[in-house]
């Protein structure tokens, strides 16, 4: 079954919560404390790694980090349960503040910033910038912290530079790191983090602090058809997975919301999914269901995976980057993402998995798949696949100027992915 796109105004509502999802979460800490926020207020109980769980049953989550696994268990349980699980991440590119970053030059004071990930970075210059992220005290207890817009990366005028126009080359050491103020010698960030998060300075023991857009989300366009915002990749997929996942209702299987860390650098963490994060939950599920050995890889044997990672919209000025038959457009529906190398972990069976969930959910998909001259990127649908032997298929809404501070997403597009999530969890 086919499903044409919609081309009416969007719902509102969603398009509003996402809005409010993106500006409460600045980094993956603040999405997870965002997430519990929402799984609480849905009647989530809160698990902790380093407990005996006397009952996975009902609706539960644990935090790792920033990272976090949700799940809904059946009100029976059969030989034939088996987990759907939704996977996402929670980071995005951006510059992580270094230890001892403040430091004076020619009168200015500047942060140190390594860079994280593999952003535009072009888009974040000349922009207003806010730190965020955690700080860790002597005690070991993390404090979230968040400041407004403190930062800027100033670019050099054309006056100066007559070739930037033709040839703009960024050395990531001297023409990236921010400015933080002017003739203020003494002044250090560390001091103005402390204050904003409400500790003393002598408690910091470290930090993970990251450079973020304080310009707000917008809906744009001449029907509202576009989202432009920070972090669509990858909240569109956190949003759409967790708007879902709260009224998702028991089935027969086990539904899982599984939100990882540190995608954008590799996924080789704890609270990655390169990680053991989810082989750990998923196992501990089985025991408390009596299920170990062979009964537990049977579970994994029926499992699936949906790995839901935004992908490419077709960009009109750059169509030779693309693949000449499949041209995917915002707001005509998720992406179903393909590649022969196993870049995406798609294949026949998990590709029918998706468009029953579509069909179910009455929403449009579209292919995407790379020009052959253009290799693709990656996601954690591979790695899930690898990690657990589980079938997995990739998804995701297109969107415009990936990895830049400001993408374009279609507002129709991020409900659509929510109603197909929402169809894959209850069982088509």
């Amino acid at each position: 079954m086919v499903v044409m796109a919609d081309k009416s105004v969007p719902t509102s509502d969603h398009i509003r919560d996402i809005i409010s999802f993106v500006e409460a979460s600045p980094t993956s800490y603040h999405a997870v404390a965002e997430l519990t926020r929402r799984l609480e207020q849905a009647g989530f109980q809160r698990l902790e790694e380093t407990e005996s769980w006397p009952s996975v049953e009902g609706r539960r989550y644990v935090v790792r980090d920033g990272a976090v696994i949700a799940w809904i268990t059946p009100e029976k349980v059969t030989p034939q349960l088996g987990a759907r699980i939704v996977g996402s991440h929670t980071d995005s590119p951006s510059f992580k503040l270094k230890p001892n970053a403040t430091v004076t030059n020619q009168g200015w004071q500047q942060v140190g910033m390594e860079v994280y990930g593999g952003g535009l970075l072009n888009s974040w210059l000349d922009r207003d910038l806010g730190l965020s992220g955690r700080l860790v005290t002597c005690d070991g207890q993390a404090h979230l912290v968040r400041t407004g817009p403190i930062l800027r990366i100033s670019q050099l005028a054309p006056h100066l530079d007559r070739t930037v126009n033709d040839d703009l080359k960024l050395d990531r050491q001297r023409h990236l790191m921010p400015i933080l103020s002017v003739g203020k010698p003494d002044l250090d960030v560390e001091d103005l983090l402390c204050e904003a998060a409400g500790i003393k300075r002598d408690e910091l023991a470290f930090h993970d602090v990251f450079a973020h857009l304080t310009q707000s989300p917008a809906v744009i366009g001449p029907y509202g058809e576009f989202l432009a915002s920070q972090r669509m990749d990858n909240l569109s997929s956190v949003h759409s997975s967790v708007a879902a996942f709260v009224d998702v209702k028991p089935t027969s299987d086990v539904a899982v919301m599984a939100c990882f860390d540190h995608e954008e650098v590799g996924s080789a963490t704890r609270s990655g999914a390169c990680g053991p994060f989810l082989e750990d939950v998923l196992v501990r599920i089985a025991e408390g269901f009596g299920m170990t050995g062979a009964a537990y890889r049977a579970m994994i044997a029926k499992s699936s995976c949906v790995s839901s990672d935004a992908g490419h919209g077709v960009h009109p000025n750059y169509v030779e980057k693309f693949d000449p038959a499949n041209h995917p457009l915002l707001n005509e529906g998720p992406l179903l993402k393909i590649n022969a190398h196993q870049r995406y972990a798609t294949d026949g069976v998990g590709g029918a998995l998706w468009q029953r969930a579509c069909a179910a959910a009455g929403v449009p998909t579209q292919n995407f798949v790379s020009n052959n001259s253009v290799p693709c990127g990656s996601t954690i649908g591979p790695l899930t696949a690898t990690r657990l032997g589980m079938l997995t298929v990739d998804v995701g809404v297109p969107l415009m100027s990936m990895h830049s501070t400001r993408e374009l997403a279609g507002t129709a597009d991020l409900t659509y992915l929510s109603k197909a999530l929402g169809a894959y969890w209850a069982g088509a």
